[in-house]
């Protein structure tokens, strides 16, 4: 299948059908590689096809045709973001009714990875677990102890390799109509440099946090046999020197994307701009020096009040570095404001238009 991005010289890369003999991920590392090359930095948007901002997928016809950013500028995102958190709490033989911290159905959510595949497009995952030691949420920082627990030896890491086992079943069930395996990028244990998910900065030691993605990175490549269809992304948070970038990376051989999640929040679009410039300085210097793909993993303004915001800040931001993609969080629907992609009717409609035409970014037809 060729995929077609909205650019004056179409980009006939595809991940699916690209008749490459190499394993799943080899592909999907292989067609970043060469988006790159080629000067391009790929759209994505957090659970495009699921639902947008006023609307939630059916049943019908219809299923996987509607897109926010479709209805804006005629293009599906080329990178589709969806979240595992919430199946590590499911039965095995429940997954498929079961739903996610989105109130997204773990069923729904195959069909529309595989769908954005079979397109061309990157499926990238992240994942919210629950807090194993607390019962809370993945935002519950009650305690200081909960890396530890889950780690070889502690009181919870039997139940965290249940939950493991369940993400690694879900990923394995990902296959086109000719069952072969969907690659998709997984982005384990993200934003650990701030203190607002129990794996955090201030949460666990540098130690426990490798260890963790170790044991996360361990368990799907060499136990479970995933590791010729998952590319894994660090992402810390934006604004780190080097020093504190890597502090704890668990090193090249568990890494292949480094990325970062910035969002502008009060601040005004110069300062996001200098914040993610800074970001992107240091994570385009690795990714030289260590051979990976860099990528904005997370990013947006919430609401989007600047009419102006994708040509005058995203943009500037990101247009002269090798970025493979760029990301930006969802569209929720039961939430007025919360929405971090253009839908008709929105301030930046008329400017996400231009930003979407331009040379430099891809998404799908």
């Amino acid at each position: 299948m060729k995929t077609k991005f909205l650019m004056p010289i179409m980009l006939t890369l595809a991940i699916s059908g690209c008749g490459c003999m190499h394993k799943a991920s080899d592909c999907l590392d292989g067609y970043l590689n060469r988006t790159v090359s080629k000067g391009k930095i790929l759209f994505g948007h957090q659970d495009d096809l699921l639902y947008g901002h006023t609307w939630k997928a059916d049943l019908g016809e219809k299923l996987f045709e509607q897109s926010d950013v479709k209805s804006v500028c005629g293009s599906f995102p080329a990178v589709l973001g969806l979240d595992l958190g919430g199946l590590e709490l499911a039965k095995p033989s429940d997954v498929d009714s079961s739903d996610n911290i989105d109130s997204n159905n773990f069923s729904l959510m195959r069909r529309a990875a595989v769908r954005h595949y079979e397109r061309g497009g990157v499926v990238t995952l992240s994942w919210h677990p629950r807090n194993p030691l607390t019962g809370g949420d993945a935002w519950d920082v009650s305690s200081g102890k909960v890396v530890a627990s889950v780690l070889p030896g502690g009181e919870k890491h039997e139940l965290m390799m249940e939950w493991l086992s369940n993400l690694a079943d879900w990923i394995a069930s990902l296959k086109d109509k000719d069952g072969k395996p969907v690659p998709v990028i997984f982005r384990p244990w993200h934003e650990h440099s701030g203190s607002w998910f129990w794996w955090g900065e201030n949460l666990c030691t540098r130690d426990q946090y490798v260890s963790l993605w170790k044991m996360t990175h361990d368990y799907m490549v060499k136990e479970r046999k995933l590791g010729g269809r998952i590319l894994w992304a660090y992402s810390p948070g934006s604004g780190l020197d080097r020093e504190h970038y890597l502090e704890r990376y668990p090193g090249d051989a568990y890494v292949d994307i480094l990325g970062f999640d910035c969002y502008q929040g009060n601040q005004d679009g110069s300062a996001y701009v200098d914040e993610m410039k800074r970001s992107l300085d240091v994570v385009s210097a690795l990714g030289k020096e260590k051979g990976k793909i860099i990528a904005v993993t997370e990013t947006g303004y919430q609401g989007i009040p600047d009419p102006d915001w994708w040509t005058g800040s995203l943009y500037p931001a990101i247009r002269d570095y090798p970025v493979a993609y760029v990301l930006v969080w969802r569209n929720a629907c039961d939430r007025p404001v919360h929405f971090f992609a253009p839908y008709p009717g929105t301030v930046s409609e008329a400017d996400f238009k231009i930003f979407a035409a331009k040379d430099r970014i891809g998404l799908l037809k």
